[in-house]
């Protein structure tokens, strides 16, 4: 413009830039080339966010030439609002450091991590590592870039064909590494299913907390033997026991008693077999055997959380409703929407029900799950003066003769008052792959922070006599 050379005109435009690159990558989503949402918020509140573009309004003739003389009218763009949500920005970035520090100690193909609010629904953190540059996004990430390396060399012979194929395949990469795994992916959930399970017989009243079990490493249901994750058994236990030792024959001792219609009734009940409805795209839901296809053994399995999948989104929604007291959240990143003076536009609110399942089962899930985490396989997630309740799970994933596995960990604080749920997902980790040996830990390095940062203070001193159940 300094040298007013004829023909060259410079105008403004603007662009979406992320000043936190790979934080929250696949929730906050990006925009195209156009400031169009293409995935995660941007895509859902886009309405919200995008604005009214401006004009310039010329006059031209026949040919297209603007006519000389006449000017042009301007119409000044309109900016959008602001969408304010419940992410912190602290927590996130903790979350994911966690997440970051694991996938390199145990060689994970991914790790998954969930914070929520379990009274409300609001999402605290959400991490899916590795993640990738916002302001890049349709640069291949490491872990992706060498997928697709592979699948070059495995590519068609003719040289014409390889062109195409490795633009789709390129393609199809950059929307797996778009994916929010945390609601766009099912997986088996294992033993972290379990309380799903206690809820519907606590119910029924169908089990008592002192009521003895055996378990000599198996269980016969029908003409299957369905093992235990010990194969020595763990013997004569109570139900706290058996909870507190993930015992899989009490479970699916639990299972048969319900029956398939009344366990099938309570996925309904609890909210399992509808999705969360979280304000984020491509929700899936769960996968699960039809009511009229559930045989004996379809029901044993389902008791201890394999042969079906579910959403990890869908899982931290639904034990929030159990041990909130009963009520089922919506889990939600949106709060308000501000205009560019900071003045609310509107207010989000979002629908819950309530008793989906009794106060009293509520509080004694709110025990056991102490109890898991205080004398149990989740005793790797205590956190030093709070009470933590919790679950592990080790799952293996289809095929099984991949024997690659899942390791994760649901916990909740304090135990007895709900203020914060988190969900750590392993996606094949290498070496041992117990849930209770690798993810719990990664919980109780997160709630050692969150805890403190959220304001909760510590309920349990050095010498406090706490009651085992034995």
């Amino acid at each position: 413009m300094a040298y007013n050379l004829d023909g060259v005109k410079v105008d403004a435009d603007y662009k979406r830039y992320y000043p936190y690159q790979e934080l929250a990558s696949r929730v906050l989503g990006f925009t195209g080339s156009d400031n169009q949402g293409i995935v995660g918020l941007e895509v859902k509140y886009d309405a919200y966010l995008a604005g009214t573009p401006g004009l310039i309004l010329t006059k031209t003739d026949v040919r297209g030439e603007e006519v000389e003389g006449v000017g042009e009218k301007r119409i000044e763009p309109i900016d959008g609002n602001d969408l304010v949500i419940s992410l912190d920005y602290s927590i996130q970035s903790y979350c994911q450091q966690a997440a970051e520090k694991v996938l390199v100690e145990k060689g994970a193909q991914a790790v998954s991590i969930i914070l929520m609010d379990p009274n409300n629904g609001e999402v605290l953190a959400m991490v899916n590592v590795p993640e990738f540059d916002l302001n890049d996004p349709f640069v291949l990430i490491d872990s992706f870039l060498e997928e697709e390396e592979d699948e070059e060399e495995q590519g068609s012979l003719l040289e014409q064909l390889k062109e195409k194929k490795n633009t789709e395949n390129k393609q199809e990469l950059l929307n797996k590494m778009w994916r929010n795994s945390c609601l766009n992916d099912t997986y088996e959930p294992g033993s972290t299913f379990k309380i799903i399970t206690t809820a519907a017989a606590l119910e029924e009243d169908l089990v008592s907390l002192e009521e003895g079990f055996f378990c000599p490493g198996y269980i016969t249901v029908e003409d299957r033997r369905i093992r235990c994750h010990k194969a020595g058994g763990h013997g004569s236990e109570t139900f706290v026991e058996g909870i507190m030792n993930s015992c899989n024959p009490v479970f699916i001792d639990l299972g048969l008693r319900l029956g398939v219609h009344q366990m099938c009734q309570y996925f309904y009940q609890v909210g399992l077999m509808e999705k969360t409805g979280i304000d984020l795209p491509g929700e899936a839901g769960i996968i699960m055997h039809k009511e009229e296809n559930m045989g004996q053994v379809e029901l044993a399995t389902v008791a201890f959380g394999q042969s079906f999948q579910i959403t990890p989104i869908q899982l931290i929604t639904t034990v929030s409703s159990l041990v909130n007291g009963g009520t089922r959240v919506t889990p939600h990143l949106g709060v308000a929407v501000q205009d560019p003076d900071g003045n609310v536009v509107e207010k989000f609110s979002y629908q819950t029900k309530t008793e989906i399942i009794s106060q009293e089962t509520s509080d004694t899930l709110q025990y056991l799950l102490e109890q898991v985490v205080a004398h149990g396989t989740g005793n790797k997630a205590q956190v030093e003066g709070f009470s933590i309740g919790g679950k592990t799970a080790t799952s293996q994933t289809l095929p099984r003769s991949e024997n690659k596995y899942i390791a994760s960990f649901i916990g909740f604080a304090p135990a007895d008052d709900p203020q914060v749920i988190g969900l750590v997902i392993l996606h094949d980790p290498q070496g041992i792959y117990y849930g209770g040996t690798i993810a719990a830990p990664v919980m109780a390095e997160i709630f050692e922070n969150v805890l403190p940062y959220l304001g909760l203070e510590p309920t349990i001193q050095e010498n406090d006599d706490e009651s085992v159940a034995n």
